[in-house]
């Protein structure tokens, strides 16, 4: 054999190495885009990183050299996967014990989580996008959140420009009707200060000040013990709810501020340990939602990035 032939499988090899080096460097680069959009549509890191998984291995095992623009084709392939993880998504909801909220995460270093826009990102929001269809989920996300034009969407949804138009409209007017618009940050950090004192020491008049009329709270405990498997909502129910909890709770916790889906958020601790995240939706009628992170498997991941 002679040493050209030696060489022909070495230089193949050398070529494909580079190629795959080449392959992570663009999916690298377009990662923070890639898990804004799949956590967005899914409102769960864990998932969010099995679409990105998926999505590597599928853009391994494409022909790259007729790919003109691979961010276009990574966001085209992640949002698919995205939309058909929904149905599975849901179907695990339906069976999940309790109310089930999305999983925070923190955004100190990403406020905007790979988007253009702060959009949908809101503990709030991204638990509002669960009503919309799969469609109009993606739809609202890559226009609202990505800035997308309309065309682009279509393309990745495979549907009709005047289609996409319709579906980014039916959920901004769901969302509008939904929910009022938010206060501030620093208003929002004022008023969830204030709540927090008086949830602590259980003054059920100054709850009530605080709460909207139709304020409703979400406890996600995963089934655990002690955590509400209903919603509580009303402000007196809310309220009362807020204050007969109030001696078992918060006897011994440690509180410290922290920024969860780009808004304060209150991290509890007891013994050191981390028992709950409370977030709140806030308009400037008061406190339209209490939601209570309880779930040790969404509590986790969200206090080792805040620790990191």
């Amino acid at each position: 054999m002679g040493d050209g032939d030696d060489r022909e499988p070495l230089d193949r090899a050398t070529a494909d190495g580079d190629s795959l080096e080449h392959a992570m460097k663009d999916f690298v680069a377009a990662r923070p885009q890639l898990f804004g959009i799949a956590y967005r549509m899914l409102g769960s890191v864990a998932d969010a990183e099995d679409v990105l998984q998926e999505t590597w291995l599928r853009w391994q095992r494409a022909d790259r050299s007729a790919v003109r623009e691979p961010a276009a084709f990574l966001t085209t392939v992640t949002t698919r996967l995205a939309v058909n993880s929904t149905q599975s998504a849901r179907r695990r909801r339906e069976t999940y014990v309790g109310p089930w909220l999305p999983e925070p995460v923190d955004t100190r270093a990403d406020p905007q989580l790979g988007a253009e826009r702060a959009e949908a990102v809101d503990l709030a929001v991204l638990l509002l996008l669960e009503r919309l269809n799969p469609q109009e989920r993606a739809a609202h996300v890559l226009r609202e959140a990505f800035d997308y034009p309309y065309g682009r969407i279509a393309e990745i949804l495979e549907t009709s420009e005047p289609n996409t138009r319709q579906l980014v409209s039916r959920a901004r007017k769901h969302l509008k009707a939904a929910r009022r618009e938010p206060v501030s940050e620093g208003a929002h950090r004022r008023l969830l200060e204030t709540c927090l004192e008086a949830a602590r020491t259980g003054t059920l008049s100054a709850l009530e000040d605080l709460l909207a009329e139709d304020v409703v709270s979400y406890a996600d405990g995963g089934g655990m013990r002690g955590a509400s498997r209903v919603p509580v909502a009303g402000r007196e129910r809310v309220a009362r709810y807020l204050v007969a909890f109030a001696p078992r709770f918060w006897p011994d916790a440690q509180v410290r501020w922290v920024e969860a889906n780009g808004r304060p958020a209150v991290l509890v601790r007891r013994d050191d340990q981390p028992v709950a995240l409370l977030c709140a939706d806030v308009s400037d009628r008061g406190i339209e939602r209490l939601m209570w992170v309880l779930n040790p498997a969404k509590l986790a991941p969200y206090v080792a990035a805040v620790a990191g």
